[in-house]
């Protein structure tokens, strides 16, 4: 096989997932992360169906378990604090998952699991990303905003929703392919709140009035996890430019004010935090996820949003069928470029048939966050009670009619890659 000179930009699950793999084939790896170092922030991600047979198939099962989030379930609450339902995570390694799944673990430490794996074949550069890059008859060469300029067979955009990559990939005036959600937007941050006795770690998850939600995760004996879900009707957050937490924070405040349960402890808690972060709920679909030697891996191709419940495990999938056919198609005697071509066409002829069916009926009106949302005292009474008796009857109605986890897509084996 020969061997190819690879850039990977992002440094996060899929690009560390890819940079595993294609260590596995011998290739040159680089992988550029515009953080300064490894980014172990962020909160609780889960694999599932495909995503928990590819990490297995990686042998990381135990060191997965050492890692994994402690949740147990998730439980429904009124405003006065009052559990209505509860859905324990499924332990039977049978069926689909439910909310919570047996495959539970923090952002971080599946990077830093990805990364302790991979870096003794893969180059890391952080505190750096791409300016740009050119297209030429051999590759790609790329130019660094550190002022570095080197040239590569393959270019790879890991680099997540907001992908830069992607924009230049499909021309910086051209629409990148997001499709926004609704105008939900999600705040995501941690605050210190020492477990108390007796309590479980336990997802709780409040639905308020006027298209409000919240939920909590427990990971930890000190600290919690904290999701602030709206739906802005008064287009406010379009006009705060992004990463303005201060403005994003006074909005989030002025929108659930008054919202009930533990609302006021939250607000405040969420204007005292170091890791606030605040985005627009969307999809990425594109027509193509590749475009000459330069192809796109994990949100930055298909972020299929987090309603589906599948972007780890779309990621983790997506990093193995590309590095399965790189490995399958880039052979001695096949010059890297036509390698290269045949590979990224097999990758989205293999791999989209997945994301169709994980993306299929995404849109501003469906699901929970479209019409469906309870908004009212009185739907949100009925919700509760309809919930209370699916969860009574242990019936997975999450898993089974909101999350996206039931696709019916053969995972291929790759001999190139597992027998390394």
């Amino acid at each position: 096989m020969s061997r190819m000179k690879v850039l990977i930009s992002g440094g996060g699950v899929a690009g560390n997932a890819l940079a595993f793999w294609l260590g596995r084939l011998g290739h040159d790896i680089t992988v550029v992360e515009w953080f300064p170092s490894l980014r172990t922030t962020g909160l609780q991600i889960d694999l599932r169906g495909h995503g928990i047979e590819v990490l297995k198939r990686m042998g990381f099962e135990q060191d997965f378990r050492s890692r994994a989030a402690p949740e147990q379930g998730l439980q429904v609450v009124n405003s006065a604090g009052k559990r209505k339902a509860l859905f324990s995570a499924n332990k039977s390694g049978k069926g689909l998952q439910n909310f919570t799944t047996d495959w539970e673990i923090m952002r971080g430490d599946l990077c830093q699991l990805l990364y302790d794996h991979s870096k003794d074949h893969t180059k890391y550069v952080f505190g750096t990303s791409i300016e740009r890059f050119e297209e030429k008859d051999d590759g790609v060469e790329v130019h660094l905003k550190d002022g570095k300029t080197d040239h590569f067979d393959l270019l790879v955009g890991a680099d997540g929703i907001g992908s830069r990559t992607r924009k230049m990939m499909v021309g910086l005036d051209q629409p990148d392919g997001f499709c926004p959600l609704r105008d939900i937007y999600i705040a995501y941050f941690t605050t210190p709140r020492p477990i108390k006795e007796g309590e479980e770690y336990l997802a709780t998850g409040y639905i308020a009035t006027g298209n409000r939600a919240i939920m909590e995760r427990r990971h930890s004996p000190d600290k919690i996890q904290v999701y602030l879900m709206a739906r802005d009707l008064s287009k406010r957050f379009k006009n705060i430019a992004r990463g303005d937490t201060k403005a994003e924070r006074a909005a989030m405040t002025d929108i659930f004010h008054g919202a009930g349960w533990e609302t006021e402890e939250i607000l405040t808690a969420m204007n005292a935090t170091d890791d606030f972060y605040l985005e627009h709920m969307g999809l990425i679909k594109l027509d193509s996820w590749s475009r000459g030697h330069v192809t796109l891996l994990g949100d930055a191709a298909y972020c299929p949003s987090a309603s589906t419940g599948m972007g780890t495990t779309s990621a983790m999938v997506g990093a193995y069928v590309l590095a399965g056919e790189i490995g399958r198609h880039c052979k001695e005697g096949v010059s890297a470029s036509d390698g290269i071509v045949a590979a990224l066409k097999a990758y989205e002829q293999t791999f989209r048939p997945f994301m169709d069916q994980v993306q299929k009926g995404i849109s501003e009106n469906s699901g929970v966050w479209g019409n469906m949302m309870p908004s009212t005292p009185i739907t949100i009474g009925i919700m509760h009670f309809i919930v209370g008796v699916v969860a009574m009857l242990r019936l997975n109605i999450i898993g089974e009619w909101l999350l996206r986890e039931g696709v019916k897509w053969d995972l291929p084996e790759y001999k190139e890659i597992l027998r390394k």
